[in-house]
């Protein structure tokens, strides 16, 4: 099974130049806990809210001056739309990750799958993952 079969495609995406307040509010909007960051069309990082929490308030740092782009992981995992379930399953689980961002052929962001999605279609699959995550943490 491809990986676009179960992902989300209607993935919300901020600017660099978003304040952390922007990306929080948008965050409880969307009842998501991370936020991936595009300068243009181009998947350039993605901030979470360990992200704001952990590099921003605990620095001591505005979320009203503070920008994405100030605090965003610039190593994205990603993997392509024509893979497969089990080939993301397993960067996922390599990486010690709970969702993958889902590119197409010419790097553009078109979804995002969670563990939470490969178990609905992979259960053997998406068990050891979640295992293996789960004990990594």
């Amino acid at each position: 099974m491809k990986i676009r079969e179960i992902m989300t495609s209607n993935v919300e995406c901020l600017s660099p130049e978003a304040s952390l307040k922007e990306v929080a509010r948008e965050m409880k909007s969307l009842d998501v806990g991370f936020i991936p960051v595009c300068d243009g069309d181009r998947l350039v990082g993605t901030v979470t809210d360990r992200d704001i929490v952990i590099r921003a308030v605990a620095e001591g740092n505005d979320v009203n001056t503070c920008k994405a782009r100030d605090v965003m992981t610039r190593e994205v995992i990603c993997v392509f739309d024509d893979d497969d379930v089990k080939d993301a399953a397993e960067k996922m689980r390599e990486r010690d990750i709970r969702r993958i961002l889902i590119l197409d052929r010419s790097k553009r962001l078109v979804g995002v799958v969670s563990i939470g999605d490969i178990s609905k279609v992979e259960e053997k699959v998406s068990g050891k993952t979640l295992h293996d995550i789960a004990e990594a943490a």
